[in-house]
């Protein structure tokens, strides 16, 4: 077993230095796996972000003029610190996230892969000169580094999540005050540990843990933090832009999701359950691009039920360290019981349990990966993000019908749909309410796409070239006489 003692840093990252809590208090971390206390993080409030956002604010006045070669030099240092401490790294998040270590491995992966794109992609963030009207005149288009920025992570992909905002901010030029859920902040703070090691000076990075009130109101407060960057919540995502107003900050947000997976009679019928489930038992379940409604045509329903249950019942749950293991605990008791409750409502209004629907015996937070027929729009799930094991199932006759079932939410993050008809494909591009859509794939994230969601999914995007805008700032400069 590959010892990550050494990346688990209890303490916080302020300007160089690593440090604790002006009170000295820390926060238990625990493996929801086994309720055991894997170490603490200093439980620090509004105070030490001041601290933070002033030594990123001091740091970008250097760090943000150095050489694009010296940052890009850097960020490939990074990734090669990343995939050398791979299996430790991996093993850290599996401990006080769950996930499996296989999917543990893949995340560190993709989060390196993250930083080696914005690592090449700044090469190309070039300004341009527009024609002038006249000819005694040169326009010209520069970019350059937004300045501070916060970053907010959660607690679902503590490593990839960072890894997409840490990327394009660094490569920047912007130096950064981060703040990890307080369910995985070790791997947030791991982030800090490996880019002391590669050599990027003090203040550039900055990670604080505790209250997210306190520190989230902080750096929303800061007119020194000029973007703030967030994965998480709708309802919290609202309540950063509302704060943001203030001191009118750029933000990006990445926000709930709501994703349907539409099957129709034409589609490859192993490939679309196949693709069912990666898209809604991945990380079980507790992903903003996750299915939360399946919705199947007629001819195809009663076959995809019948192999979706055989490929359910295949799951292995468990402890993420263990051999063969593909599905590990919910994050808390707090989501099992979310889970709980939508399957209540759901049978209560009619819905069928065809596969799980309860606590698995293994105890604590683990949750059986569950299948339920005969969803409709009367139930909360068809509203609510599930965030969790529970595949709800609808049954539709024709094209318009699932398509308007599929946008009728306020969400519109991810759309997943299997179809082998060419026209149908362009007709779902058209028409689903989506910023991602994968057409017979459940994975389509990937460093070269952007990742960004519409109506109240979100604001901006990360990864792709588009992955930079939100770090760096138009100038236009007029030079006349010429």
């Amino acid at each position: 077993m590959s010892d990550f003692s050494s990346l688990m840093k209890q303490a916080n990252y302020i300007g160089g230095k690593w440090v604790g809590a002006d009170s000295g208090k820390t926060l238990d971390v625990t493996n929801p796996a086994t309720g055991e206390v894997i170490g603490t993080v200093p439980d620090c409030g509004a105070a030490e972000t001041d601290r933070a956002i002033a030594a990123a604010a001091e740091a970008f006045a250097t760090y943000s003029r150095t050489d694009l070669s010296f940052r890009v030099d850097l960020l490939h240092k990074l990734v090669q610190a990343l995939l050398d401490n791979q299996e430790p790294l991996a093993r850290l998040l599996t401990a006080e996230q769950g996930k499996p270590l296989a999917e543990a491995r893949g995340e560190i992966a993709i989060g390196a892969a993250y930083v080696r794109w914005f690592a090449e992609e700044i090469r190309r963030a070039k300004g341009e000169i527009v024609p002038s009207p006249t000819s005694d005149r040169r326009l010209l288009v520069t970019r350059h580094p937004v300045g501070v920025v916060g970053a907010i992570t959660p607690w679902n992909f503590p490593s990839s999540m960072l890894a997409r905002k840490l990327g394009p901010a660094l490569a920047a030029g912007c130096t950064m005050v981060i703040k990890p859920a307080e369910a995985t902040p070790f791997s947030g703070l791991a982030w800090a540990k490996l880019a002391e090691d590669v050599g990027f000076p003090p203040g550039v990075i900055n990670v604080v843990t505790g209250s997210p009130a306190a520190i989230g109101g902080a750096i929303m407060a800061s007119p020194d933090v000029r973007k703030v960057t967030f994965t998480g919540s709708t309802r919290v995502g609202k309540l950063l832009i509302r704060q943001s107003a203030d001191t009118v900050k750029k933000v990006s947000m990445e926000l709930g999701g709501n994703a349907p997976f539409l099957v129709f009679d034409d589609a490859d019928l192993e490939a679309a359950v196949q693709g069912a489930m990666i898209s809604k038992f991945r990380n079980m379940g507790q992903t903003c691009v996750c299915t939360n409604r399946f919705y199947i045509q007629s001819g195809i329903h009663d076959a995809f039920v019948e192999r979706l249950k055989e490929a359910v019942g295949e799951l292995k749950l468990g402890e993420g360290t263990r051999q063969g293991v593909t599905q590990g605990p919910l994050i808390n008791e707090a989501a099992v019981q979310k889970v709980e409750s939508f399957i209540a409502d759901a049978t209560k209004k009619g819905g069928t349990i065809v596969k799980g629907g309860g606590r698995s015996d293994l105890g604590g937070t683990f949750f059986e990966p569950t299948i339920i027929t005969g969803a409709n729009g009367s139930m909360n799930f068809t509203r609510e993000e599930i965030f969790g094991p529970l595949a709800a199932i609808y049954r539709f006759g024709e094209e318009k019908e699932a398509i308007e079932a599929a946008n009728a939410t306020a969400y519109g993050l991810a759309a997943y749909a299997y179809t082998r008809d060419v026209g149908r494909i362009f007709r779902l591009n058209e028409e689903l309410e989506y910023g991602l859509i994968g057409i017979n794939s459940g994975l389509i994230t990937t460093v070269e796409a952007p990742f960004g969601g519409l109506k109240e999914s979100g604001l901006g995007n990360e990864g792709g070239s588009q992955g930079l805008e939100d770090y760096l700032e138009l100038k236009y400069v007029c030079m006349a006489g010429i």
